[in-house]
């Protein structure tokens, strides 16, 4: 498979459909598919989808801060670096082709331990695996305690009610903080341990204002919720500190504020409303089972949640990009506009993106046209992978500068001081070159592990199963291997808890 070589939907002409205007709320009258068995849900687009018209991406020299907002744009300004990358021009990194070959068979290894022969059964990457750490089907339990009047539409709604929550929760915690959770007395770190944690808050009701119905999100509850009230759910202490608290809380504070957008909210103010928006767009194909087309759903996400990314992002015409950042490896000439300078990721809502995807179709049966326009997560699990293997070497200069950041950081109370590695603040032109060349060899992966896996074109896994099965995973397995006291990725990055 060549880089960026992938099959899509038709593109029209037209750069977004007219939305409908009138407000939603919960229980609308439309029909829900009759309940079936859960299942990992297959995938997101193997059904015959080409005949569905995708809309084209904004134009830059028109609109540029709509087009770098756009999922289209983060592959195309990733691709600049990644050709860079092996032109062995980047600015940051050493790159070693020779390790490719050993990078794709690392991930096949991993990926055969725990799937071989049955790679169908490989889920999407999503929240919903998290929170079924340690083999417990956590979210089927909670769905099995809801009363039978509760529909699969309903159903739906809440769980995209939690996941949005959790996603937005699923910064990284740190070395230091753990989860204990009140069901099972067991203890979770990292992104399993934020996941159990959310769930357990989400069923108390700690994020609903209404005390008859404690599964749900929504707005005035949000606006309540306090870093104290955070702190307390997520039982972080002088003992158990977390990374980004603050960071988390603010974002649940301004998605309070972006709750308040009727049109996709309804007027309870609830993540879940989008659903109804998404049924009833005009995009929306009504056939067998609903088909959306991506980036339908990706502009309910960065248009609906634009008020929640800090103002202090980068900023074109006065419109905040959110996971966008200049980078020196960009045009400089000749003279490049500014846009043509920046990359963007939308980690997040990314993130947010193939989690939601995965409810709606396991429940409602949901297809989305133009799913594999998503890209390969661009954070330190997938990244560090290719610096663990030898693929990436950060060059001598900025790994001084980054070791000497880490010594620093070292000195502040409560900060890692073992296992040294270089540090980098999230907007440092390292940590955005690392992150754009990541999207590029996640793709070049994608190619070469169906290859060594022989799985034909029309069966190989999609890049969304890779990144579940293999290279989030590979990562971070080996950053337990090489780091095995931090369990931290090869390149470390000062969060504030609203991208990584």
């Amino acid at each position: 498979m060549g880089l960026f070589n992938r099959k899509s939907s038709k593109v029209s002409h037209d750069s977004k459909s007219n939305p409908p205007s009138s407000p939603r709320v919960s229980n609308p009258p439309l029909k829900s598919p009759a309940p079936s068995k859960l299942t990992n849900g297959g995938t997101f687009s193997t059904l015959s989808l080409t005949d569905v018209t995708l809309p084209r991406p904004p134009d830059p020299n028109i609109d540029p801060a709509a087009y770098l907002r756009s999922i289209y744009a983060v592959r195309e300004r990733s691709r600049y670096i990644f050709e860079k990358a092996k032109r062995h021009q980047l600015s940051h990194f050493e790159v070693d082709m020779s390790m490719f070959s050993k990078t794709a068979e690392y991930v096949v290894a991993i990926i055969k331990r725990d799937y071989a022969p049955d790679y169908l059964s490989i889920p999407q990457h999503g929240r919903w695996q998290h929170f079924d750490v340690g083999g417990r089907p956590r979210v089927e339990q909670m769905i099995a305690t809801w009363p039978l009047t509760v529909d699969n539409q309903e159903r739906t709604r809440r769980l995209i009610d939690l996941f949005l929550v959790s996603v937005l929760l699923d910064a990284g915690a740190g070395t230091r903080w753990s989860y204990k959770s009140k069901e099972s007395g067991k203890f979770y770190r990292r992104s399993e341990g934020l996941a159990v944690a959310s769930l357990e808050m989400f069923r108390a009701g700690a994020f609903s204002s209404n005390p008859e119905q404690p599964c749900q999100v929504d707005g005035p509850a949000l606006k309540r919720l306090t870093a104290d009230h955070l702190a307390r759910g997520l039982q972080v202490s002088e003992d158990n500190p977390i990374n980004g608290l603050e960071g988390r809380a603010g974002l649940l504070s301004r998605l309070a504020i972006a709750l308040n957008n009727q049109n996709l909210f309804g007027t309870d103010a609830r993540p879940g409303n989008m659903l109804d928006y998404l049924l009833s767009h005009p995009s929306t194909r009504a056939s067998s089972v609903p088909v959306i087309p991506l980036p339908t759903l990706w502009d309910v996400l960065m248009d609906g949640l634009a008020p929640i990314w800090p103002s202090s992002r980068t900023i074109i015409a006065g419109t905040s990009l959110g996971d966008a950042w200049p980078c020196k490896s960009m045009p400089t000439s000749p003279p490049a506009q500014l846009w043509e300078t920046i990359v963007p990721f939308h980690k997040l809502t990314q993130w947010l993106a193939y989690s939601l995807m995965v409810p709606m179709t396991k429940i409602m049966h949901i297809q989305f046209a133009g799913a594999d326009l998503l890209t390969g997560l661009p954070e330190y699990r997938n990244g560090g992978l290719l610096v663990d293997t030898g693929l990436l070497t950060l060059k001598d200069a900025d790994m001084k500068r980054g070791l000497k950041a880490y010594r620093d950081n070292a000195r502040l109370k409560g900060q890692p001081g073992m296992e040294v590695v270089p540090l980098f603040a999230t907007d440092d032109d390292v940590i955005v070159e690392w992150r754009a060349v990541t999207v590029g060899f996640l793709d070049e992966l994608l190619g070469e592990v169906n290859r060594m896996l022989g799985l034909e074109r029309g069966d190989g896994l999609t890049l969304a199963q890779m990144l579940e099965a293999g290279t989030w995973k590979g990562g971070r397995e080996l950053a337990e291997v090489s780091r095995p006291n931090t369990k931290e990725p090869p390149i470390m990055i000062l969060s504030d808890g609203t991208v990584f």
